[in-house]
């Protein structure tokens, strides 16, 4: 196993998740890639490098702590990227 930071997979799909109840927001790729940047800017990483560490750190996402707390960034960064959205 290599270097992963479980943080990068709960956020893409939570964005996932929260984009199909939000229609007002843009759900391209560029956008996407925006919004993670941001919320997991201000997330703390969750970095494993065996299998035993993603079981724990897995555990650990099921908290409700931590899928409220997930989802309040994610929702800040879409507000942020859908009034600024970087499109070409």
């Amino acid at each position: 196993m290599e270097l992963k930071n479980l943080m990068e997979d709960e956020v893409f799909f939570a964005i996932d998740r929260l984009l199909k109840e939000r229609k007002d927001m843009c759900s391209c790729k560029k956008c996407k890639l925006d919004i993670a940047a941001i919320a997991l800017n201000n997330l703390k990483p969750k970095y494993v490098v065996t299998e035993k560490g993603k079981l724990y750190g897995k555990v650990d996402t099921m908290a409700v702590q931590f899928d409220a707390d997930l989802t309040k960034e994610i929702i800040k960064a879409m507000d942020i990227v859908g009034a600024e959205p970087r499109h070409e």
